[in-house]
């Protein structure tokens, strides 16, 4: 993989967006395909759909009944039928889509999005864009190898709020910003234990399983609870977290970390549950002249609010329980970026407010505008951004694992003598869903 992939310039990401081809339908309509759609899917469909000249050409889902569920509420909603695939790659055999919008579990991200580019279809592809960090780096090469618009589901990029909040960073409100925290505060119960079953009817589990290692189907590795399994999720630091992730380097402007060191622990419940559910993850930058420092701290249960993030009143009129969201210190004072699309700042030895700003953003419209116009500057969350902040995930996830400090090489782009922590970059990819390394 050669690392100029990873170190495009902007004049080169622009002039290299740039190509011929149009859409393939008629009067600049965007024809999508959302590929998983039982969850975080459905908000796709609901995007694409409030949206002019974007039409929900096909809808993919390997559970049968699903599928048919979301097929119907287009349908009812008085717009046209999508069409109905099963099979990611026979969806990809249709040439009149313009757009794959991929909202499947994380460990079939990366080949569904890398299939979609050699297919010729632009990409959404939700966070985190891969199970591991050899795949993000293939998507990434994907996308400039076929000149494609590829955008990562890191929503907040496109929040009007927060991009004012990183402007401010620039321009040294704060002062000289030299750490940033993520809060990934989430009340998880327990799964419990479910036992190994037969696969439920209409459910194609083979192409389910895709990459991962053949086992029999259980309920706690299927519907979400996949999250919590290392086969096929990224636990809470890549579910939520990997949006908290995402803006801690983007506001510290750093790309690569000289060292990863994470703990944590599964505390509390005896379930089904591999990964932690409670982390503490350093991570030390020394680009540039300054050193900086990332603390990503994920929690599954009670949780104090922090900097007033959290601290919010639910349609329901109950108290929000969960604190998700960024802090910055800086020489002159720090910020505070709610999860919610907000942010405040103190200022001074007295905290005294400062500016502060209430207004989302649409990831999925940028993605769309994006595809009009062929640039891929145009882009808030553009992949090679995504797998940035996906590789800090990884990297806290295998020191984790490990149970030590990787030191990391930001010209080898790996873990300096520590071939154990490299073999970790990939996985044993099961046939025919092998996640290609592209030339």
């Amino acid at each position: 993989m050669e690392r100029r992939y990873f170190l495009m310039g902007s004049a080169g990401l622009a002039a290299s967006a740039l190509h011929s081809s149009g859409l393939a339908s008629p009067n600049d309509t965007v024809r999508v395909a959302c590929v998983g759609v039982r969850g975080q899917g459905n908000s796709h469909i609901h995007s694409y759909s409030a949206m002019k000249n974007v039409e929900i050409a096909a809808i993919c889902d390997i559970d049968e009944s699903v599928l048919d569920k979301r097929l119907g509420e287009v349908e009812a909603s008085g717009k046209k039928r999508p069409a109905r695939y099963t099979d990611f790659r026979k969806l990809m055999e249709d040439k009149s889509i313009d757009a794959i919008s991929i909202a499947t579990p994380n460990h079939t991200h990366s080949l569904i999005a890398i299939t979609a580019c050699q297919a010729g279809k632009d990409v959404y592809v939700e966070k985190p864009c891969s199970h591991n960090i050899f795949e993000a780096r293939q998507l990434v090469a994907a996308a400039r190898k076929y000149d494609r618009i590829v955008q990562h589901g890191t929503n907040s990029r496109s929040t009007v709020a927060c991009r004012e909040a990183m402007q401010q960073l620039r321009d040294g409100l704060i002062g000289d910003v030299y750490m940033a925290r993520g809060l990934c505060f989430k009340w998880r119960d327990t799964i419990g234990h479910t036992p190994d079953e037969p696969v439920p009817a209409g459910v194609h589990y083979d192409l389910w399983l895709g990459p991962a290692p053949k086992r029999p189907f259980s309920r706690n590795r299927f519907h979400y609870n996949w999250h919590w399994n290392w086969d096929y999720g990224n636990g809470d630091m890549g579910n939520q977290g990997i949006h908290e992730m995402d803006i801690c380097r983007w506001g510290l402007g750093v790309k690569y970390p000289s060292k990863i060191s994470t703990i944590g622990g599964h505390f509390m419940f005896d379930d089904d549950q591999q990964t932690p559910n409670t982390l503490v993850a350093s991570f030390e930058f020394d680009e540039g002249a300054k050193r900086r420092m990332l603390v990503f701290e994920v929690r599954h249960w009670m949780s104090n609010h922090e900097a007033g993030i959290g601290e919010r009143v639910g349609r329901n009129g109950k108290k929000d329980s969960n604190t998700i969201g960024n802090l910055f210190y800086g020489s002159k004072g720090y910020m505070a970026i709610d999860g919610y699309g907000s942010y405040k700042t103190f200022l001074g030895r007295e905290q005294e407010p400062g500016p502060a700003r209430s207004e989302g953003g649409n990831n999925w419209a940028n993605f769309i505008d994006a595809v009009r116009s062929r640039k891929r500057s145009d882009l808030n969350a553009e992949i090679e951004e995504g797998y940035l902040s996906t590789q800090l995930v990884h990297l806290a996830n295998i020191s984790y694992r490990l149970g030590r400090t990787l030191h990391f090489d930001p010209e080898t782009l790996s873990c300096k003598n520590d071939p154990e922590a490299n073999r970790m970059f990939t996985r044993q990819y099961r046939a025919p869903y092998v996640v290609p390394k592209i030339a």
